[in-house]
């Protein structure tokens, strides 16, 4: 899957759900960068809201059909636009470069204080796929307040030793920042992984590979210790043959994180009468949409009553 650029005409949503209210909100970060959020809801109530951070090279509107059924099921969505990608007024280039520091700091702060001033009294669900899943638990881990629970699609770390060869993942952690570096940005489009990457995004993203570890260039904060003090709820789906986010690399990644409940199921082919790959499940998102959904209906109660409790 490889990144599109698309503008506010071009957002529309099948006929089969044309009664869901659909919405671009135009967001402008700190630095002047520009994006948009796509927003599907249920009519007009946006009592229950997951806010959906996509995989490393794909746009939002990839994920307008897990959107709808979400959508279809009572559940609010709004999907964010990875700066360099999609709606993003950003590329990278040699000229143009950042990195989780960005994403974090600046994108998604800009991206939740337009979701809270529109739906202020929303409860919201953190939720990605693949790398948005890693960036949807260290943002969790800075903001715990804010969030009901997490959700992770075919996500996990990306540590090397997590990894049935995990030698060959290894040598891609090397090998990328280094093409990154000569080219100005790792040409993901032309060597068939993500999108063309911000060098500084590659360079977190292989660091935490090789040392199993998160950090951010530029920012100071301690995010192992950050994450082991995260209690939300969570769930995980885990898609049976994704060899990009096995069941070692799920459970790394949620070996980091502080006590708290969670559910972690496997999503089978049968399931989804499509491969249940790294992104096969996107072409049929309806099964994973309902586990999705139910599991934020059964807690939605619990926490609006602990956040009364709290205030």
């Amino acid at each position: 899957m490889s990144d599109q650029s698309v503008g506010s005409s071009a957002f529309s949503v099948s006929p089969a759900v044309a009664a869901i209210e659909t919405t671009v909100i135009p967001v402008t970060v700190a630095d002047g960068s520009r994006f948009e959020l796509l927003c599907i809801q249920p009519g007009s109530t946006c009592h229950r809201l997951l806010y959906w951070l996509p995989a490393m090279g794909i746009s939002a509107r990839q994920y307008l059909p897990l959107a709808e059924a979400l959508a279809a099921r009572g559940v609010a969505v709004i999907v964010h636009e990875w700066r360099g990608i999609g709606s993003s007024d950003r590329r990278a280039s040699r000229r143009c470069d950042w990195g989780y520091r960005e994403l974090l700091e600046w994108d998604l702060a800009a991206g939740m204080a337009a979701v809270r001033e529109r739906w202020p009294h929303a409860t919201c669900w953190l939720g990605g796929h693949s790398l948005g899943g890693q960036l949807a638990a260290l943002h969790a881990s800075l903001h715990p307040a804010e969030f009901a629970g997490l959700v992770l699609v075919a996500s996990g770390a990306p540590y090397w030793r997590r990894f049935r060869h995990g030698w060959l993942v290894g040598a891609a952690y090397a090998l990328a920042p280094w093409l990154a570096a000569l080219q100005g940005y790792l040409p993901g489009r032309r060597i068939g992984f993500g999108g063309n990457e911000a060098r500084g995004v590659i360079d977190d993203w292989a660091r935490s590979g090789r040392s199993g570890r998160y950090a951010a260039a530029g920012m100071a904060r301690d995010f192992e210790q950050q994450m082991a003090s995260l209690h939300l709820p969570l769930l995980a789906l885990r898609l049976r043959d994704d060899w990009l986010g096995p069941q070692a690399s799920l459970e790394w990644l949620l070996g980091k994180l502080g006590s708290g409940e969670r559910s972690v199921d496997v999503i089978t082919p049968q399931d989804l009468g499509v491969p249940a790959d790294h992104f096969g499940w996107m072409k049929m998102p309806s099964p994973i949409a309902a586990r999705i959904a139910a599991w934020i209906a059964a807690h939605d109660t619990a926490f609006a009553t602990r956040s009364e409790t709290d205030a």
